[in-house]
C-alpha cells in the first residue's frame, strides 16, 4: 500500500534517518513511536508529501488515496463545517464543484446537460450523491450537532474545530490515513468512539500519539524510531513496551542460558496473547503476536526517568474534608457547586469535569492559591501535600541553572550539596552539562520533569496533580504512571490519559455545576456504567 525505500533525512550534521526501508499494508494500524526529537512528526510529513527527504523515496500504490489529519485550525475558516469535511475527499470535492459550476451556467445548454450527465455518473460511482449525509453522520458521531453543520469554521471554538478536522480526515474511507496526535483536545467519550472506528477500519492507518490506551486499542503494529532506523514490531504499544523491557532484563543477565531466555520469552508471548484475545482491542483480530519470531524482540535504547515518590511520614486517617464548595469562573459561569468530599488515606482519585477550568480551580482552592465562592475545606493535621499545577510558567522566570533551581527546594544540608543535586537531576535525565542549563530556556517536557523533581524532594504524603502527562514523552509518562501506581500515599490527579486514569485510580470524583459524583470504582467502570451516564447528563443539563 505505502512503501518507504532507502529514506535518509539530514539537517546539517545531524542524521535523523539513515537508509530507512519499511512498508505499511492494508488492514493494519501502525503506531509510530520514538523519543522526543527522534523524528516522528518529520516522518509523517515526509510520507504525506509535505516534506522532501534528503534521499530515498516514498511510494503510494497507484490509484490509492491518502488523507492527513491537519493541525492548522485556521485553514478552513472561510468554509462551512460540512464543506470542510467534504474537502477531505479532494477528488470528490473537485468533481462536486465542477458539477455545481456547470449547473450554475446562466446559458445552460443541451451540451452542458450531456457533460453534467457524464460527470454525474463518475460522481455517483464515487458516492457523491450520499456524501453530504455521510459527512453529516460522521460529524454527529463526533459531537458536532446538526445545527452546527452550516456554521462557518471561524465561528467554532478550538475543541469543535479539532472534531471537524478529524471528521475531514476520516471522510470517504481513505486508503491511507495519517494522524499526528489525533486525541489532543478530545474528551474520553470521543476518543472511545475514534478507537472503535479505527479498530474496525479496513484500510491503512499510521498514527503518532502519546496516548497509550489509544495505541493499545487501535494498533496492530508498532514502528519504533531508534538510532535513525525504523524497526517494525507486531502487536500494540503495551506488548512492545513489556517485551522490550523483558529483553533489556535478559540482556543484563549475561549468565542466563539462551534456552532459558527463549522459554521465558515464549511464555511471555503466550500470556500476553491470551490477555489480548480476551480484550476488545484491535490486535485481537490480527493475532499477530502469536506469530512473532522470538528473535524480533530487542531491548530498547530508551531512557526512562527515575520517578520515585517517598513519604517523609505516613499520614493519619484524616486527609481532606471538603464541605459545600462552589466556584464561578471570571466570566460568571458556574464551574461547580455543592462539592462535599472526604478524602481517605490511600485514595487515588481521578478528578473529572466536562469543563477543565473547574478541575484547575478546585486544585487552586485546596492548595490555598484561590478563594472559593462558598464552602470550606480542611487538611488533616498529619498531611503534607505537593502540587503539580497545570501552568508551571511562574516557576521558571529566573535564569538559575537547574542545579541551583532544584537547590531552592532542598530540605537538608545533604540535599543542598552539588553532588546530591546532580545525581538527582541525572535520574531525571538531566545528566552532565544539562544540569547547568538555565531554567528559563527549558522545553515543556523538561519543565514538567523539573516540577516532578521538586515534588519528589518534598517527600509529601499527598500528591495533587493537574494534567501530569502534558508535554511528556511516552517514556516519562510510563515512568510517572508506574511511580503513582506504587506510591503508598494519597493521590488526586486529573488527566486526559486514559491508561493513567485506569491504572492509577481507585476512586472517581466528577465536579459538576449541580454537585459532585463520587464513586469507588475503576475509571473504565465509571465510564461504562449506564446509571452513571444518565446521572452525568442530568448533572450537566
Amino acid at each position: 500500500m505505502l512503501s518507504v525505500s532507502n529514506l535518509s533525512v539530514q539537517f546539517g550534521k545531524r542524521i535523523l534517518f539513515d537508509e530507512v526501508n519499511t512498508k505499511f499494508t492494508k488492514g493494519n494500524c501502525y503506531g509510530i513511536i520514538g523519543a522526543n526529537g527522534a523524528g516522528k512528526s518529520t516522518f509523517l510529513k515526509i510520507i504525506s508529501g509535505k516534506m522532501d527527504p534528503t534521499s530515498g523515496h516514498v511510494s503510494l500504490e497507484k490509484g490509492k488515496r491518502m488523507s492527513v489529519l491537519t493541525q492548522d485550525h485556521y485553514a478552513y475558516d472561510e468554509y462551512t463545517v460540512l464543506e470542510t469535511v467534504l474537502m477531505g475527499n479532494a477528488p470528490l470535492y473537485k468533481l462536486k464543484n465542477e458539477l455545481d459550476a456547470i449547473y450554475a451556467r446562466p446559458d445552460f445548454s443541451e451540451a452542458d446537460g450531456v457533460e453534467a450527465g457524464e460527470l454525474g455518473v463518475v460522481f455517483e460511482e464515487m458516492g457523491g450523491w450520499t456524501a453530504e449525509s455521510e459527512a453529516a453522520s460522521l460529524l454527529s458521531s463526533l459531537g458536532i450537532e446538526d445545527d452546527q453543520h452550516y456554521t462557518m469554521m471561524k465561528d467554532l471554538d478550538g475543541k469543535a474545530k479539532v472534531r471537524v478536522l478529524l471528521a475531514q480526515a476520516l471522510f470517504g474511507s481513505p486508503d491511507v490515513l495519517i494522524m499526528d496526535e489525533p486525541t489532543n483536545d478530545l474528551d474520553f467519550e470521543t476518543i472511545g468512539w475514534l478507537e472503535n472506528f479505527l479498530a474496525n477500519y479496513e484500510n491503512t492507518v499510521i498514527v503518532v500519539s502519546h496516548d497509550r490506551h489509544f495505541l493499545d486499542a487501535v494498533c496492530t503494529h508498532i514502528s519504533d524510531i531508534d538510532f535513525g532506523k525504523i524497526n517494525q514490531y507486531s502487536g500494540n504499544y503495551s506488548f512492545w513496551y513489556e517485551s522490550s523491557q523483558l529483553a533489556a532484563r535478559q540482556k543484563a543477565q549475561q549468565n542466563k542460558k539462551a534456552e532459558e531466555k527463549k522459554k521465558e520469552l515464549e511464555e511471555f508471548i503466550r500470556r500476553f496473547s491470551a490477555n489480548v484475545a480476551k480484550s476488545k482491542q484491535a490486535t485481537s483480530r490480527k493475532k499477530m503476536i502469536e506469530k512473532l519470531n522470538i528473535s524480533d524482540i530487542k531491548p530498547s535504547s530508551r531512557r526512562y526517568p527515575a520517578i520515585i515518590f517517598d513519604q517523609e511520614r505516613e499520614a493519619g486517617d484524616q486527609i481532606l474534608h471538603v464541605e459545600n464548595l462552589a466556584k464561578t469562573s471570571e466570566d460568571g459561569e458556574l464551574l461547580f457547586s455543592d462539592v462535599n468530599i472526604n478524602l481517605a488515606k490511600g485514595d487515588k482519585v481521578v478528578l473529572l469535569s466536562k469543563d477543565s477550568r473547574a478541575v484547575t480551580a478546585f486544585y487552586q482552592i485546596i492548595a490555598d492559591q484561590e478563594k472559593a465562592d462558598k464552602g470550606k475545606f480542611n487538611w488533616g493535621v498529619t498531611t503534607s501535600y505537593a502540587y503539580l499545577p497545570l501552568d508551571n510558567s511562574g516557576f521558571f522566570e529566573n535564569d538559575l541553572s537547574l542545579v541551583d533551581w532544584l537547590r531552592q527546594y532542598a530540605k537538608t544540608d545533604e540535599e543542598r550539596e552539588e553532588v546530591f543535586l546532580r545525581g538527582f537531576l541525572g535520574k531525571m535525565l538531566f545528566s552532565g552539562d544539562e544540569a547547568l542549563k538555565k531554567s528559563n530556556v527549558l522545553s515543556g517536557g523538561e519543565k514538567v520533569r523539573c516540577m516532578l523533581s521538586r515534588m519528589m524532594m518534598t517527600r509529601a504524603n499527598v500528591l495533587l496533580i493537574d494534567e501530569p502527562t502534558n508535554h511528556l514523552d511516552l517514556e516519562s509518562i510510563q515512568a510517572f504512571n508506574n511511580s503513582l501506581t506504587k506510591f503508598k500515599g494519597t493521590v488526586m490527579f486529573s488527566t486526559h490519559d486514559h491508561e493513567f486514569a485506569e491504572t492509577v485510580a481507585n476512586r472517581v470524583i466528577e465536579l459538576t455545576p449541580k454537585g459532585v459524583i463520587d464513586r469507588y470504582m475503576t475509571f473504565d467502570e465509571y465510564l461504562d456504567d449506564p446509571k452513571i451516564k444518565e446521572l452525568r447528563k442530568e448533572m450537566y443539563s
